[in-house]
C-alpha cells in the first residue's frame, strides 16, 4: 500500500505540470493564429440593468452621481473605470479626450486615493462629464470590473449594452461602441 501512495504522490504533480503545460502551450498556440484575445473578457451584466450604486465625487470635480442619475439620461452614455495609479489608464486618456467629443464618458475612480484622482484626471484636461469615487471597489465588484481599464455603453434607461476590458481609442470607438448606437 505505501509503494502505490508514493507512486501516486509522485506522480500527480508531474501530471498536474503536464496538464498546465498543455494548456499553456494551447493558449500561446491561439494567441499565435488570433484566436485567443486575453482582453475579451465576458461580462454578465451586459444586456441587464446597471446596478443600484451611490457614489461621492473627487475632490474639485463635483459631487459624483448616482444609478438613478445615469438612468435618467436620454443619451447613451460610456462608463470608464479608471485609476491613477494604472499605466494603462494613462495611455487611454487622450482616446477618451477625443471620444468625449462625439459622446457623455463618466468616470469612476477605482479602488484610488479621491486626491491622486483627482489629480490625474485634471493633468492633462478631463474627457469626463461626471466623475465619482469608488474607493474601496465596490460598485465595481457589482457592475463585473476584472481590473482597469474598463468601460461600459450604457443605453438611456439604464442597461448595458457594451462592455470594453482595454483601454479605449478612436478605433474600437468607430469599430465596437459606434455601430452599438447607431443601433439605438
Amino acid at each position: 500500500m505505501n509503494a502505490t501512495r508514493r507512486g501516486i504522490l509522485t506522480a500527480a504533480p508531474i501530471i498536474g505540470a503536464g496538464v498546465l503545460g498543455v494548456g499553456f502551450w494551447r493558449m500561446l498556440s491561439d494567441m499565435r493564429s488570433g484566436a485567443f484575445d486575453p482582453r475579451a473578457i465576458k461580462n454578465p451584466n451586459v444586456g441587464k440593468p446597471i446596478p443600484s450604486f451611490a457614489m461621492p465625487g473627487l475632490p474639485g470635480l463635483g459631487d459624483g452621481f448616482t444609478d438613478a442619475e445615469l438612468k435618467a439620461q436620454h443619451r447613451p452614455v460610456l462608463v470608464n473605470f479608471f485609476a491613477s495609479w494604472c499605466i494603462p489608464c494613462v495611455a487611454e486618456m487622450p482616446g477618451l479626450r477625443a471620444i468625449s467629443r462625439n459622446m457623455p464618458i463618466w468616470g469612476i475612480a477605482y479602488e484610488d486615493k479621491p486626491e491622486n484622482a483627482a489629480g490625474f484626471v485634471q493633468r492633462d484636461g478631463s474627457p469626463y462629464a461626471r466623475v465619482a469615487s469608488d474607493r474601496h471597489g465596490r460598485v465595481a465588484i457589482d457592475w463585473g470590473v476584472t481590473g482597469v481599464p474598463e468601460s461600459f455603453l450604457v443605453a438611456p434607461g439604464g442597461r448595458i449594452i457594451w462592455h470594453g476590458s482595454a483601454a479605449l481609442d478612436p478605433q474600437i470607438y468607430e469599430a465596437e461602441i459606434r455601430p452599438r448606437l447607431a443601433g439605438l
